[in-house]
């Protein structure tokens, strides 16, 4: 039997963000540029992406490009910007003919105007698209997110526009960069790393966590498949006893 058909496609997470991690650590195990790493791993995004919408998952985050990535080299910067660059131009036909939508969050006007052009053009070319919400993360930082929410909720309150007394999770919700999507199901980590790093935190408050060693160029459409039947086999109590959910 193969893995595929082991899957249950009526409990599919609804949202799966994915770490990507360990471009430039694959790169270093095969002596070649950091650069090498970042290329091969555009190959395992389009997999899973089309990976995902085979399957029926409605929602897809990848974290491509943290606040934190800025402090890296210059030239490993640039190299990344320019290979986002050629990645939304070669992949718009992937997104079309498979009907889905792209979506991007982050400071996004950070990013270099060329980025900036061709990400806005790919957003708009596939804004009618409705099989499945793929959404980049770019220039994204979980805190910023959640700093910038409480500020403009500050503001709002200041000016007489909502109440204090009516904030709750929905009005936080509705001020996040994530304000159209669900919240996370399940948060895949590839390399071996076990952390965060500042994706999500709001989102992921119940999500379940997978982590694996494998570097995210060698992550493919079965490995794919193993987290999604590991997240299928936990129980989602939400706080609950598991006599309730029963």
């Amino acid at each position: 039997m193969k893995l595929l058909d082991t899957i249950d496609l009526t409990n599919l997470p609804k949202h799966l963000a994915i770490i990507m991690d360990g471009n430039g650590r694959w790169a270093k195990q095969k002596g070649m540029l950091r650069a090498l790493g970042h290329e091969s791993g555009t190959k395992s995004v389009k997999v899973n992406i089309k990976a995902c919408a085979k399957l029926g998952i409605e929602n897809l985050t990848l974290y491509a490009f943290s606040t934190e990535n800025w402090n890296r080299p210059k030239l490993e910067v640039d190299t990344l910007m320019k290979i986002l660059i050629r990645a939304l131009k070669k992949e718009l036909k992937t997104l079309q003919d498979n009907n889905i939508k792209l979506n991007a969050i982050g400071c996004l006007e950070k990013l270099p105007k060329s980025a900036q052009d061709e990400l806005l053009d790919v957003i708009n070319k596939t804004k009618d698209n409705t099989r499945m919400t793929l959404t980049l993360a770019l220039s994204y930082g979980s805190r910023e997110e959640i700093i910038n929410a409480v500020r403009n909720i500050s503001d709002k309150v200041k000016n007489n526009i909502i109440s204090i007394d009516s904030i709750d999770d929905s009005i936080i919700n509705e001020h996040l960069y994530t304000r159209n999507l669900p919240e996370v199901d399940l948060l895949i980590r590839t390399s071996g790393e076990h952390r965060i790093s500042n994706f999500l935190l709001w989102q992921i408050a119940y999500a379940e966590l997978y982590f694996t060693d494998i570097l995210w160029p060698d992550f493919k459409e079965q490995d794919l498949y193993e987290a999604i039947i590991s997240y299928q086999k936990r129980e989602r109590r939400f706080g609950k006893t598991s006599e309730q959910i029963k």
